[in-house]
């Protein structure tokens, strides 16, 4: 019997955007002006609302916090692709992502304060609340992609995870179901380098994240992560592809964790001081800010600007944040059930009465 190939795959790096600024103007999306500042506003503002949520741990005014910086243009690039009826599930680093999508920023900072009410999004918000076990958000995602196809809407449900989360079994079962059902799903994979203090290389043996896909019948693709045109051209693309039938489709963003890994770390006890400071070389926002220099849309007063407007945005969403009555002991156990079972109700009321008393 002969021996015969009967799949062959190619995974793909896409780059647009290099860290001195210049792009590649065969695969530049068609983005204007004001679409590219609304991306760098955005990645301003998860920049500062993230140095400010640290110190807010810090002071003891919030219980722990993971941080975005360096991941920003991941995010960005993302939202700024989708649409008003797509679905985002995040992992617990989206911050700026979910707020773009429509969660108070109160409300996001709240639930890191150990609120109940911070998964208590507004009506309507397409955003499923932070995940507490890794990985637990892809069988999610894979189902609410298959709903999608299901009723025959062209939206997409688009699911974050990071690098360690691609060891979980959830993230097996959510990639095959999405694949067996052709689920209207991208999953994006923030390659960030670490899972906690455990590198790339200690999670798989495989050359990219991205090829990992092929094993589930659908395709992986490879993106610079801290290139924001690289981010969004190829989540536009695996939008429409699920959107008209395609199926699903992996994004491996490679970036980097500049940060620790929450205020609960000290990335310093593992990573390689030389190993960061190469990192902070190719820094998302820097990269992009130097792109709309070259084309004469920004200038250090601009920056100021924009610098001083994410700030007030942040302080205002700290100030909300902050006035909100004290949680109600039974809010605990609100959100979870349209009905509170008869065990929950007992737990509810005994707690009350202990802190009664």
């Amino acid at each position: 019997m002969p021996v015969m190939t009967i799949h062959e795959a190619v995974t793909r790096r896409l780059e647009v955007l290099a860290p001195d600024g210049t792009v590649d103007e065969a695969l530049m999306p068609q983005l204007d002006r004001e679409q590219v500042e609304t991306m760098h506003r955005w990645m301003l503002l998860g920049r500062t609302l993230d140095a400010k949520a640290i110190t807010l741990q810090r002071q003891g005014r919030m219980g722990t916090w993971a941080s975005l910086r360096g991941q920003e243009a991941v995010q960005v690039g993302a939202v700024a692709a989708m649409e008003d009826d797509d679905w985002l599930i995040p992992a617990f680093r989206e911050h700026v992502a979910m707020i773009v999508r429509g969660v108070p920023g109160e409300t996001l900072l709240a639930y890191w304060a150990g609120d109940e009410r911070g998964s208590a999004f507004p009506p309507g918000t397409r955003v499923f609340p932070v995940p507490v076990p890794v990985g637990s958000q892809f069988p999610h995602a894979a189902g609410v992609g298959m709903s999608l196809r299901m009723r025959g809407e062209q939206a997409v449900a688009v699911a974050f995870i990071g690098d360690g989360s691609t060891s979980e079994g959830d993230f097996h079962e959510g990639m095959n179901f999405a694949g067996v059902f052709r689920a209207n799903t991208v999953f994006i994979v923030q390659n960030n380098q670490w899972a906690i203090s455990v590198p790339l290389s200690r999670q798989t043996a495989s050359e990219t994240l991205a090829q990992r896909a092929w094993g589930y019948g659908f395709p992986g693709i490879q993106v610079d992560g801290n290139d924001v045109f690289a981010v969004y051209a190829a989540c536009r693309g695996a939008f429409e592809r699920a959107r008209t039938g395609g199926g699903p489709t992996l994004i491996e963003a490679v970036t980097y964790r500049m940060g620790d890994h929450t205020t609960a770390d000290d990335a310093s006890r593992y990573r390689d001081p030389e190993e960061v400071a190469s990192w902070a070389q190719r820094d998302p926002l820097d990269r992009l800010r130097r792109f709309m220099e070259g084309r004469g849309w920004w200038d250090d007063t601009r920056q100021a600007a924009a610098e001083t407007a994410a700030a007030e945005v942040v302080e205002e969403m700290v100030a909300r944040m902050m006035a909100m009555e004290p949680q109600p002991p039974r809010e605990i156990f609100g959100h979870m059930f349209a009905r509170m079972p008869e065990y929950l109700e007992e737990q509810a009321s005994e707690l009350e009465r202990e802190v009664e008393r």
